[in-house]
């Protein structure tokens, strides 16, 4: 995960990057004109307010007289109510282009994720996945949304205020101005270090996080191994460092802050006494400077504020690149356009245009590299397994037992050669149509939250109640089912976690045999079952897989005795094949697992 996590996007600003963000834009474009117009009437206002400060002072104050006070009063009155209105306006506009946004952006990426490979899982964890779908997603629509905003209404209000002091008074004008170039190199100073150890802060953040979920999910571990004392004072050293980073970023705002405010503070104070000399002279009117005050202490707060959301927003391009980086995956396994015209696609399959699947799988002079392999693990490998026949593949733990079945149903592809389905090259047809027909049952399987009868009927969508229960007792997953308080609508948890893994794979197997499907792919599928129930499980296996192709991964080598075909596998290689009797009889490798295990397991009864 820390490869991925840990990568540094660096690149210097690039519109190219940026212009990735328009098709989510365009969609909104009349919330953004709408949240840019009253986002500008705001500032508009925000710099008018001074000048009826001027009218005040000069027409009721200095006049001593209240003649116009209620013209004056309801106009003052109408602005600011035009002004609340905007706010209200421009915020909502900007509150749809970030929920809208972030959801289209979300919608966009896991709709992606689904049309990519199998592959691409194996190699990518969960957590990198789930940042760049929720935080990266949500801050681009957070800072284009709300920063920029800000960022406008800055340079509007800035603009403005500089053009009313440059009509009050020029000379003024000039000194507050000469002030800004100094703000200008005193934020951009600190703002990039400040924005480097908050950076910082950030991914030690996200690394606390992963290390307190794993101190907590692993707890029984730790404490069975007496790891109490490592765990904590690795977590000591994050949240230290972290303290460092922190601190850092503190002091330097320390400094920063402080600086900002003498500047601005002098600014002000040369405006005062300059002005003040003016206003003796009778050069400048009061109402004048007063309104002229009111400019200058106000402009270096949003320069400053302006300074850091550009700042943060020159970080946000970083979560730009996770974003479409993400995007511009490519499934390493994707059916052609022919294919896709006439089939369709995951989201609109056109299945009436299906083939029925047999289950006749050949393997034509099929070579075989993992993307990120440096060799062949198949060479040139041939095998014709006719419709109906039963396939075990063993080897030890690692050996490559999964890498035929992978290829058999597409969740890979040669790198030469063909694998065809009933005498097709499967290229030719949907990988939706092979998937379809394809029923897999794994080690460890996986639920979804709901009920027992809800994770059945993934199987099958449209099956009756009376199926689903059907193919639970075919399986003896009803023996699950009758242990649970609500039955069949019995929560399993998240991810099954309220069932053990024997029960998990009860269930998994039957949402498998509710499919139908013509080819079975059992990966020790009964690993996790108890002696009795494995045998009442063996029984429906022989009576389910008649007539079916089926794949059978299996470490305990007394489950396949039966099977018409055994490949043996060591080191990624297919080194023995045969029935259960001949590979016995060639005194090989098979011979040497076979004969190593039942050892083992003639020792373990010994034991009990």
């Amino acid at each position: 995960m820390a490869a991925f996590d840990e990568q540094d996007y660096t690149k210097s600003f690039d519109i190219k990057i940026w212009k990735r963000l328009f098709p989510f834009l365009k969609t909104y474009r009349l919330d953004f004109v709408g949240m840019l117009v009253f986002n500008g009437v705001c500032a508009l206002v925000d710099v008018v307010l001074p000048l009826f400060q001027r009218h005040a002072i000069k027409n009721f104050i200095e006049a001593g007289t209240l003649e116009g006070l209620l013209p004056y009063a309801l106009t003052y009155l109408g602005v600011i109510i035009l002004q609340c209105l905007s706010v209200v306006a421009f915020a909502r506009n900007s509150m749809r282009i970030e929920m809208l946004m972030g959801r289209d952006m979300k919608d966009k990426l896991f709709h992606h994720l689904q049309t990519l490979s199998f592959s691409f899982y194996n190699v990518t964890p969960v957590g990198y996945l789930l940042a760049r779908v929720m935080s990266d997603t949500n801050r681009i629509a957070g800072m284009i949304a709300w920063n920029f905003t800000d960022i406008l209404w800055a340079l509007f209000y800035v603009g403005g205020s500089f053009v009313s002091m440059l009509l009050l008074n020029w000379k003024l004008a000039l000194v507050v101005i000469l002030i800004v170039p100094v703000m200008a190199v005193l934020t951009y100073y600190f703002q990039n270090r400040i924005l480097h150890w908050n950076r910082k802060v950030r991914k030690l953040n996200s690394r606390i996080t992963g290390a307190f979920n794993e101190g907590i999910t692993g707890a029984k571990t730790t404490k069975t191994l007496v790891l109490e004392d490592q765990s904590s004072d690795s977590f000591s050293a994050l949240t230290g460092e972290m303290k460092d980073s922190g601190i850092r970023a503190a002091r330097l705002n320390a400094v920063y802050i402080p600086l900002v405010l003498f500047f601005s503070t002098m600014a002000v104070a040369i405006v005062l006494l300059r002005g003040g000399h003016l206003v003796l002279s009778q050069v400048l009117e009061l109402a004048t400077l007063s309104a002229f005050t009111s400019y200058a202490v106000g402009i270096f707060e949003p320069i400053q504020m302006t300074a850091a959301n550009i700042a943060e927003f020159i970080s946000l391009q970083a979560s730009i690149e996770r974003v479409t980086d993400l995007l511009d995956k490519e499934p390493q396994v994707k059916d052609s356009p022919e294919v896709e015209q006439k089939y369709g696609d995951a989201f609109h399959p056109k299945k009436e245009n299906w083939e029925p699947l047999h289950g006749e799988i050949e393997f034509k002079n099929v070579t075989f590299r993992y993307p990120d392999g440096g060799e062949d693990v198949l060479q040139n490998f041939s095998l014709h397994i006719p419709q109906g026949t039963t396939v075990a593949i063993v080897g030890e733990t690692g050996a490559g037992k999964s890498t035929l079945v992978n290829l058999a149903c597409r969740f890979f592809e040669p790198t030469a050669g063909q694998i065809l389905i009933d005498g097709v090259d499967y290229r030719e047809r949907s990988q939706l149509w092979l998937h379809s027909n394809i029923g897999y049952v794994l080690q460890n399987p996986h639920l979804f939250s709901g009920t027992v009868k809800e994770n059945i009927r993934y199987g099958r969508l449209d099956a009756t109640d009376e199926e689903i229960q059907a193919a639970a007792r075919a399986v003896s997953a009803d023996t699950v089912v009758s242990k649970l308080e609500k039955g069949w609508d019995s929560d399993v948890g998240e991810g099954g976690d309220r069932l053990s893994t024997g029960e998990k794979q009860l269930i998994s197997f039957a949402r498998a045999v509710l499919a139908d499907p013509r080819i079975f792919v059992l990966d020790e599928a009964t690993s996790s079952i108890d002696t009795q129930t494995e045998q009442l499980i063996q029984n429906a296996i022989d009576h389910l897989l008649q007539d079916r192709t089926s794949f059978l991964i299996a470490h305990r080598l007394s489950t396949i005795r039966k099977a018409d075909l055994i490949l043996v596998v060591k080191d990624g290689k297919i080194v023995e094949q045969g029935k259960h009797e001949e590979l016995l009889r060639r005194r090989g490798y098979y011979h040497d697992l076979y004969s190593k295990q039942f050892a083992e397991e003639s020792q373990a009864k010994i034991l009990k």
